[in-house]
């Protein structure tokens, strides 16, 4: 028998190909990969240019809410409007109201501007837009703590009006007040001249980070540092709850609980839960802790309730992944050598695991710092409190309000200076939510142990 055909010549003989010469489908491959790669860094791209985007249009419209313009303004205290028996008592100087300050500013005022050189047909009782509404309560407020002071001029640094302040921000200008009934051209020509006599000056504002909120008539007032402080308070409460039922929660789950019809169906409520809107959360808290429990409402304590609600399934979710990731040797190690079921979880697996749980919970309460729709549905509003809480205790049931919801309070207000203040409030907001996640990456470095 022979292999060689019965008719016609021999087949040619293939060149010789080298293994390193491409062929047209590996040619194909590499350019489809190489493509998928320029389309991911294309991705990579955009999604930075976008966050670039996003980080500059809040700072660049949040940064000015860090600053504040205000006036030094020589004021005499006359002993004949404050204070004319003479006694230094502060409850007799404590009658004069801060309205009663008004002619004393005025004058001030007609005195400054003479000062600056400048020519105006105002009315000397026009001249006080210029400032703050609140300078009469600021002046009453220092004369009232400290007496001694009636009878001086004393150099006062007030707050200019919110008109003035976005004139010297460039958020005003000229033809934008040709219909404002606050503040005039005219008025404008005086803020120039007192600015070139160093009168009128713009620098740091402490009291955005330490005030409170201020009416829609005083925006130059307002302040974040009582919903930081109800923030605060409402992330004490989620974490005391939030962290020791989800992880509890998460170990009998997944180390002790049998594998039937029920767990299954508590993990599949447990998945749900965490797609739930937060507005629900919002609603069953408003129903069960305030309408049934009788709660104080607007309380951060409530708050923090509504809020562990909303964290507990993130938690119990990012702890059983923590947990299913030990390896099943460490538990196979620790029963070898005697150790009973609980020994082994609390002594081996749940040390192992303590990294992810810690990323997990603190994860889980940055996103809920940031919400707010359940706040707003239990009354934690902009403008429920305008005082620091009374003690420590008094923090967690007296009515306060949250970063989030102040920040949405002053959004929706007419006036601009308090949608300034809504882009610093989130620039304040970022900054938490920035440290946390940095605490997570910590946390996860600091106890991670590689096996």
């Amino acid at each position: 028998m022979t292999d060689l055909p019965l008719h016609g010549a021999m087949p040619e003989a293939r060149p010789a190909r080298s293994i390193l010469d491409l062929d047209p489908r590996t040619r194909a491959r590499n350019r489809a990969e190489a493509r998928f790669r320029a389309y991911g860094l294309g991705a990579l791209l955009v999604g930075l240019f976008f966050l670039v985007l996003l980080l500059g249009s809040i700072l660049l419209n949040g940064l000015s809410a860090f600053t504040q313009t205000r006036i030094q303004l020589p004021v005499e205290l006359l002993e004949s409007e404050l204070d004319p028996q003479g006694t230094r008592d502060p409850a007799v100087i404590g009658e004069t109201s801060s309205l009663g300050y008004g002619d004393l500013i005025e004058a001030a005022m007609v005195q400054a501007v003479a000062a600056a050189g400048v020519p105006t047909a105002i009315e000397p009782g026009d001249l006080e837009d210029i400032l703050s509404p609140g300078a009469g309560a600021q002046i009453r407020e220092a004369v009232l703590r400290d007496p001694s002071l009636i009878g001086q001029t004393v150099t006062f640094d007030l707050l200019a009006s919110s008109r003035v302040d976005g004139y010297v921000k460039g958020r005003v200008t000229r033809e934008s007040l040709a219909n404002d009934r606050n503040l005039r051209p005219e008025h404008l020509d005086i803020v120039d001249a007192m600015r070139e006599a160093g009168t009128i000056e713009r620098g740091f504002n402490a009291d955005f980070i330490t005030g409170a909120d201020a009416s829609e008539r005083r925006p130059e007032e307002a302040g974040m540092g009582v919903a930081m402080i109800g923030s605060l308070y409402t992330m004490l409460v989620v974490l005391a709850l939030s962290l020791p039922i989800g992880v509890a929660a998460s170990i009998y789950l997944e180390e002790f609980a049998p594998k039937n019809r029920f767990t299954d169906l508590i993990e599949v409520n447990i998945a749900n839960l965490a797609a739930v809107p937060s507005i629900v959360y919002g609603i069953l808290g408003l129903a069960v802790f305030i309408q049934f429990m009788g709660l104080p409402q607007s309380a951060p304590l409530v708050g923090g309730l509504v809020l562990t609600l909303l964290t507990l399934p993130t938690i119990i979710i990012a702890t059983r992944a923590s947990l299913k990731a030990v390896p099943p040797s460490i538990r196979d190690a620790a029963l070898g050598v005697g150790a009973s079921k609980m020994q082994s979880v609390f002594h081996h697996v749940l040390p192992l695991a303590i990294p992810g749980i810690m990323t997990g919970t603190i994860i889980g309460m940055a996103h809920a710092l940031g919400e707010t729709a359940p706040l707003l549905l239990i009354g934690m509003v902009g403008f429920v409190a305008s005082n620091y809480p009374n003690g420590a205790l008094d923090g967690f049931t007296s009515p306060n309000s949250a970063m989030p919801a102040q920040i949405y309070e002053w959004a929706k207000r007419a006036d601009p200076a308090f949608y300034e203040r809504a882009w610093g409030g989130i620039v304040i907001l970022l900054v938490f939510l920035l440290l946390m996640n940095l605490a997570a990456v910590l946390v996860r470095r600091r106890f991670e142990r590689r096996w």
